[in-house]
Formats: C-alpha cells, structure tokens, sequence
C-alpha cells in the first residue's frame, strides 16, 4: 500500500470518526440532551450491567483518570444514584453499586438514547437501518479484540409477533420451572391480547429484551387506573441471565410510569418467585398484601407489591 493511499484511509477514519461523534450528539456537554456527561453516562452503563465493580475496575475499564473518576463518583453519591462500600480486601478501594434511583435514573437515559437513535434509523430509506447495523457490525468485527465482552442484550419496544413468544415462553418456562398447567399460558395470552386490542401509547408500554437478535425477556406497563401503572409479565429467559436483565427492565417500567403522570405503581407475583420479589425489593416496592389461594394446578400464595412514585 501507497504512503498516499494509507494518509487517506487513515484521514476517512477520522472523518467518520467526527461525522459520527457529531451525529449521536457525543461532543456536546450533556449526552443526548441528558444532564450527563458521555464519561459519567458509561459509569452509569457499567454500574447498571455490572457487578461488584470498584471504582479503580471502571476507572481501568473507562480509561479514565482517577481524580476525575472520583469526582464522579462523589457527585453521583451525593445525588443518591449510588452506593459505596470499602472493599475488605483494601479498605482504600470501594465497591460501587447503583440505588434504586440510580437504576431509575440510568434507566430513563438509556430510553431517551434508544428513542433517538429509533428516530435516526426510522428516517433513513428502506432498508437503511439494517444496512446501517450491518456496516457497525462488521466494523465491530474487525475492530475488536479477540477477548471483547459478550454481547449485552438491548431493550426496544414491542412488534408485531413478539406476543406470540411473550405468551410461549412463559408457558414453558413455568411449566417448566414451578409444574404451572396450561391455564397459565391463557392467563398471560389473555393479558397479552388486551395489551394489543386496548393498548394506549401514552401511558402504556412493553419492553422486549434482545440478545443477538433473539428475544430473551419481556416486561410491561399496563394502565390500572388514571393514578395507577400495573407492572406485569416479566421475564428473563435463562439464555439472558447474568446481565441484569431483571432490574433493567423493571427500572424502565418505573421510569416511565414516573414520566407519564402515574402516583403509584402495582404488582401481583407469587411467594414462590424469589429472583423476581428480590428484584422489586430493590427497585423499591414494598409488600402490601397476601392472599393463598390454588391456580394454575399450584397451591400459591399471591403478593401484592407497591410503590409511590
């Protein structure tokens, strides 16, 4: 290759480079018109699918420096989006995890970002957008580092089919897991059509979380009443887990409850459903009602969970 021919391909990188920054609104102050910044909106993405993290990890991940991390950080601690603990190993060193409104507040940037680039791609001419994904996929492919991180499922809203698999896979995952009869299944198929029949955009919504282009959880909001969001069907099949798929989708739920004018958001689960009361726990529900009683072939005690929004 030409010292010419490689000064311009090197000169078209950076050109796309701008082209690109400029295009996802990364060079302004604030991200996507967010009050944050782009390094303090990947800690956020970090601490929202990640684990146990202290803060010299992200700072090693991130690249960045320590003082500004740190900054950062205090910042986020004193506006209640996260918390930290000395690690036991090096007391110097602290474990970062996100609150409840920590979850929240990541949750309604990341809904503003896949609502502004939904916008971007709905623009373009068809079959634009899977051209566009295409060309960053194989971009990805011969960019990245041959140890790069698994894929992380994405979360979009609902299409024509995915009720279908809505309703399968809650049939056979708690057929499978907790012995449920087919009358589950109607229940959640009857939940599903009047979702569609009835659904109202403004103050209803439901979640599909993908994984390489294959559905692995669900969520929706549904309207209870005028003051009222009820909170139904999740679920995270086991091919999504690991990347807090659960908490994710439930913060999108209360953010946009919160967004849409509800005071109060409702649940109904089963005793039985440990992973799922913890995560409502966490999210900030509370426990306001039991009731025992026999369904879908099981005898269950029903949970009614809670929270002012």
């Amino acid at each position: 290759m030409s010292q010419s021919s490689s000064d311009e391909e090197v000169a078209a990188v950076r050109a796309f480079n701008r082209f690109y920054t400029r295009k996802l609104g990364v060079l302004d102050q604030q991200l996507m018109k967010s009050p944050f910044s782009l390094s303090e909106a990947r800690v956020l993405y970090e601490l929202a699918y990640r684990e146990d993290l202290s803060a010299k990890e992200i700072g090693a991940e991130l690249g960045l420096d320590a003082g500004y991390l740190s900054r950062i950080v205090q910042n986020f601690d004193e506006n209640g989006l996260l918390t930290r603990k000395p690690l036991p190993a090096d007391r110097r060193q602290f474990q970062l995890a996100l609150t409840a409104k920590g979850r929240q507040t990541f949750a309604k940037l990341e809904r503003s970002m896949q609502d502004d680039i939904g916008a971007m791609l709905a623009a373009l001419p068809h079959g634009g957008s899977q051209k566009l994904v295409g060309a960053m996929a194989e971009i990805e492919r011969l960019l990245g580092a041959s140890g790069a991180a698994a894929a992380r499922a994405i979360l979009r809203t609902h299409r024509p089919g995915d009720m279908g698999w809505v309703v399968q896979s809650h049939g056979a995952f708690y057929a499978s897991e907790y012995g449920f009869d087919s009358s589950f299944e109607a229940l959640v198929a009857e939940i599903a059509a009047k979702f569609l029949t009835s659904f109202d955009a403004s103050r209803e919504r439901c979640w599909i979380a993908e994984l390489n282009g294959v559905p692995v959880g669900s969520v929706f909001v549904v309207k209870h009443s005028d003051d009222v969001a009820k909170l139904r069907l999740l679920l995270v099949d086991p091919a999504g887990r690991g990347q807090r798929l659960g908490q994710r989708l439930v913060a999108e739920c209360v953010a946009f409850a919160r967004a849409t004018g509800y005071r109060r958001m409702t649940l109904w689960t089963q005793s039985i459903l440990v992973a799922a009361r913890k995560i409502y726990q966490d999210a900030g529900f509370e426990l306001v009602a039991t009731e025992p009683h026999r369904s879908f072939g099981q005898s269950l005690v029903g949970e009614t969970w809670e929270m002012e929004l």
